[in-house]
C-alpha cells in the first residue's frame, strides 16, 4: 500500500490527511511544536504508523508524496526573526524601503508610525549606475561600489543579500553583474535578485518583495533541509512538495529560491478544496472560513477560481507576488479574552497557542480563551475533546473566566462566556466583510464552507450576522487545509511589465512576451516531472490595465486564444466589465484611454486528486446517530436550553437534524443554532441552512 499525505502545520495543531491507495482518506491531528515544527510533524507520522499497524520506517518507505504547508516564513516575518540582510540598490534610493509609497497607512492618525524596515539603514547600500525606464544605460554600473557593499555585509555577518535597482525590470544587466560579484564573494549567502523574482514596474513593491524574500530565505532553507534530513532518517524517499500562497505547490528547490511564495501558504490550500465541496451542491462560488487554534482565515472563490491579489501585505510589509486574497485575523480557539483600558471585553489577537494552551487543557494556561468559552457554554464535551485524547478541565475553565472576565465586569462565568462568544463571532464576521463587501461582493450570494476544529461552533452566528443562508461543513473540516494540499496543482506565476496604450500595442510583441513566459513555465513543470499530454498542463493569462492617469490598475483574466488573435476589443471589454464591478463605473467610450501595465501568466501542472466516496441515501430520520442530550447556550434565545447531541461519524446521507442541536466528531463539533437546520449530503458533509430555505439543499438530496 502506498500513501499520499497532506500536512498543515498550524500554531496549535499539526493536521494530517492520509490518503492510502484504494482506501478512504483518514484524519489525524497532533499538537504543534513551535520551537521546531518538524518535531510535531514526525510525531504525527508516528501516530499514523501506529494507526495502520506499521513501524515508522515502513510507513515512511510507503509514502509516495507529502504535500506540506509551512508557517516558518510567516512566523519569521511576524516575529521579525528573519535573517540579517543587506540591500544593494541604486545610489540615492536606499531609503525607498523606509519611505515606502509616501502614503500614511492611517491617514488621520498623526501618531501612526511606519513599520521598521527589515534592513536597517546602515545595511542598505546605494551604488552608482542608472538605467532609464526603457532600460537604456544612463550611468554605468560601478562594480567597485558593489564590492564595497559586499565588504560591509561580510563584516556585519549578513546571512542574506537583496539586489534591487531602479528600472531593472526593463533591463536586468546591472543586477545580473552585481549578482555575479556577490555570488563569487559571498557564496554561502542567500541571494535574491529583483528581476529574477519580480520583473515588474513599481519600485517600492519590487524592493520590498525582494527584501522579504531574502529576509525569510535562510529560515525556510534551513527548515526544508532539516525536514528532508529527518524524513530521510526515517526512510522517506518519495516526493516532498511545498504549498505556496497562490494556492499551488512547488518542489522544495523552487520554494527555497523563491521563499516569499510560502508566506501565508498554510491557509492557501483552503479555497481550492472548498470549491470542491461547493460543487457538490452545483455551486461555482463560495466563501471559505477556517478557524484554527490561533487564527481565522477567510477567502473567496468566484466563477470556479479563488480570488487572487498581487498587492498583499504581511505584518504591514508589502509583497507583490500573486497570492490568494485571504484575510487572516487573530481569532482562533486559543484566542485570549481580556478587558481593555476602557473596560470593554476583547478577544485576541493574543493566543494561548499549543503551549500552554487554553485553561481547560490543564497544561499551565490560566487565561480564558474561545475554547474555554465554548466549553462553558456546553458546546464541548470535556470527555470527548479530540476523541478523548485531551481531557478538558471544566473547573479550571470556570475559574479562569470568572477571575479574568466575570469579576471585572460583574458577571457570572456563564454570562462572561456568552459575551466572549458574541465578541469573537463579531470579529470573524468583520474578517469576512473585508474580502467580500469591501471587494465589491455580497456575502449573501455565496455558500460559506466552514473549516477548522473550532469553526463549526461559530459558523451559524457568523452567517446570521452576514445574512448568509447556507453553510457547508465538510466531514474533513478539522484538517481542511491539509485536505486542500492533496488537491492542489503545481503552480508557477510569471509577470512582465508591458506599459503601452492598448490601442498602440504590437500584437506580435505581446504574443511573443506571453510565449517567453509560457516557455519558462513549461521548463519548470518539466523539471517537476509533469508530462505534456492533454490535461496535464494549462496556462492562464492575465492583464493589468488602467485608465490613463489612474494610479491603480485592475487585473483580469484573458483567454490565450484572444491574445493569439490580437483581439484588443475583447480585452478592453473585459477590462471595462471588471472596472465596473470593482468601482461601480467604466469608461467604454474612451477606448484609447486604456493602458496596459503588466502581463501575467500562471503555468499549472495538474496533479492526481484524492476522491471521496458517495454514500447511499439512508432516509431523513437521524435518530440512529443520536447520542444524548446536553444543556447548551442558544444564542438566538439568549438562554440555556437542553439540545439533542448527534454522533457526526454515525450520520448518513439524507439525515436531517433540526436546530438547536450539536453534531460531534472526534476533531470538531457543529453547533446548529435555533435559526438553522441541517442535512447530511452524499459526501458525508453537513449542509446547514436557514430555517425555511430547504430549496438551498435540494442538490444535497439529489434534487
Amino acid at each position: 500500500m502506498t500513501f499520499k499525505i497532506g500536512i498543515d502545520v498550524g500554531g496549535t495543531f499539526t493536521d494530517f490527511l492520509v490518503s492510502p491507495e484504494g482506501e478512504e482518506p483518514r484524519i489525524f491531528k497532533t499538537l504543534s511544536t513551535p520551537d521546531d515544527p518538524a518535531i510535531g510533524l514526525i510525531n504525527g507520522l508516528e501516530e499514523i504508523a501506529q494507526a495502520y499497524g506499521l513501524e515508522l520506517d515502513a510507513l515512511a518507505g510507503s509514502i509516495d508524496t507529502i504535500v506540506h504547508g509551512t508557517t516558518v516564513t510567516t512566523n519569521a516575518t511576524l516575529t521579525l526573526n528573519g535573517a540579517k540582510t543587506g540591500l544593494i540598490t541604486t545610489k540615492g534610493l536606499r531609503d525607498a524601503l523606509e519611505m515606502r509609497r509616501g502614503i500614511r497607512e492611517e491617514q488621520y492618525n498623526n501618531r501612526y508610525t511606519n513599520v521598521p524596515p527589515l534592513v536597517p539603514r546602515y545595511l542598505r547600500v546605494g551604488v552608482a549606475g542608472r538605467l532609464d525606464r526603457n532600460g537604456d544605460e544612463v550611468t554605468p554600473l560601478d562594480l567597485g561600489d558593489v564590492s564595497d557593499a559586499i565588504s560591509i555585509f561580510e563584516k556585519e555577518g549578513c546571512e542574506a543579500v537583496a539586489i534591487c535597482f531602479m528600472n531593472s525590470f526593463a533591463n536586468p544587466d546591472h543586477e545580473q553583474r552585481a549578482a555575479e560579484l556577490v555570488r563569487s564573494k559571498m557564496a554561502n549567502a542567500y541571494l535574491t535578485v529583483s528581476n529574477e523574482l519580480l520583473p515588474s514596474i513599481r519600485f517600492y513593491d519590487r524592493i520590498s518583495t525582494t527584501v522579504l524574500n531574502s529576509y525569510v530565505g535562510p529560515t525556510l532553507t534551513s527548515y526544508i533541509h532539516s525536514l528532508l534530513n529527518r524524513l530521510a532518517d526515517i526512510g522517506f524517499s518519495g516526493t516532498l512538495m511545498v504549498m505556496q500562497s497562490n494556492g499551488g505547490v512547488v518542489a522544495p528547490e523552487v520554494a527555497q529560491a523563491r521563499a516569499a511564495v510560502t508566506l501565508l501558504s498554510g491557509p492557501a490550500a483552503g479555497p481550492g478544496v472548498g470549491l470542491g465541496y461547493a460543487r457538490a451542491h452545483n455551486r461555482d462560488d463560495c466563501l471559505t472560513v477556517d478557524m484554527g487554534g490561533t487564527s481565522f482565515d477567510a477567502a473567496l472563490v468566484q466563477n470556479g477560481e479563488p480570488v487572487t491579489v498581487s498587492d498583499g501585505e504581511i505584518n504591514r510589509y508589502r509583497i507583490a507576488l500573486p497570492m490568494l486574497d485571504i484575510n487572516t485575523i487573530g481569532a482562533g480557539g486559543g484566542s485570549i479574552g481580556w478587558i481593555d483600558e476602557g473596560g470593554l471585553l476583547r478577544m485576541g489577537p493574543q493566543s494561548a497557542g499549543a503551549d500552554p494552551g487554553p485553561a481547560c487543557y490543564g497544561r499551565g494556561g490560566t487565561k480564558p480563551t474561545v475554547t474555554d468559552a465554548d466549553l462553558q457554554l456546553g458546546y464541548l464535551d470535556p470527555d470527548f475533546f479530540a476523541g478523548g485524547k485531551i481531557r478538558l478541565d471544566a473547573v479550571a475553565t470556570t475559574a479562569s473566566i470568572e477571575s479574568e472576565i466575570g469579576k471585572p465586569l460583574g458577571m457570572t462565568a456563564e454570562e462572561a462566556a456568552t459575551g466572549m462568544y458574541r465578541v469573537i463571532n463579531n470579529n470573524m464576521a468583520q474578517g469576512v466583510r473585508e474580502i467580500t463587501i469591501k471587494r465589491g461582493y455580497d456575502p449573501r450570494e455565496f455558500p460559506m464552507v466552514v473549516a477548522g476544529g473550532a469553526g463549526a461552533l461559530h459558523a451559524c452566528m457568523i452567517a446570521t450576522e452576514l445574512e448568509i443562508p447556507m453553510i457547508l461543513v465538510p466531514r474533513e473540516s478539522s484538517i481542511f487545509c491539509a485536505a486542500g494540499m492533496l488537491a492542489s496543482d503545481l503552480k508557477h506565476d510569471f509577470v512582465r511589465s508591458f506599459v503601452h496604450r492598448l490601442a498602440d500595442i504590437d500584437a506580435t510583441e505581446l504574443k511573443n512576451a506571453y510565449a517567453e513566459m509560457q516557455a519558462e513555465g513549461d521548463a519548470l513543470l518539466s523539471a517537476e516531472h509533469i508530462g505534456n499530454e492533454p490535461g496535464q498542463r494549462k496556462h492562464v493569462a492575465k492583464i493589468d490595465c488602467r485608465y490613463a492617469k489612474q494610479y491603480h490598475e485592475v487585473s483580469f483574466p484573458v483567454l490565450l486564444d484572444v491574445l493569439e488573435a490580437g483581439d484588443f476589443d475583447a480585452i478592453a471589454k473585459a477590462f471595462h466589465a471588471e472596472h465596473n464591478r470593482m468601482y461601480g463605473y467604466s469608461l467604454e467610450d474612451q477606448v484609447t484611454a486604456v493602458e496596459v501595465i503588466n502581463i501575467r501568466l500562471q503555468s499549472i501542472g495538474i496533479t492526481d486528486k484524492p476522491t471521496f466516496r458517495e454514500e447511499h441515501y439512508a432516509g431523513e430520520d437521524a435518530s440512529a446517530a443520536l447520542k444524548g442530550k446536553r444543556r447548551i447556550y442558544v444564542p438566538e434565545e439568549d438562554q440555556f436550553q437542553t439540545a439533542l447531541v448527534y454522533d457526526g461519524h454515525a450520520t448518513r446521507f439524507g439525515y436531517r437534524i433540526t436546530g438547536p442541536a450539536l453534531i460531534e466528531q472526534v476533531n470538531t463539533a457543529i453547533l446548529v443554532t435555533a435559526g438553522f437546520d441541517c442535512v447530511c449530503d452524499k459526501f458525508g458533509s453537513f449542509a446547514v441552512y436557514a430555517k425555511g430555505r430547504e430549496d438551498l439543499v435540494k442538490s444535497a438530496l439529489g434534487g
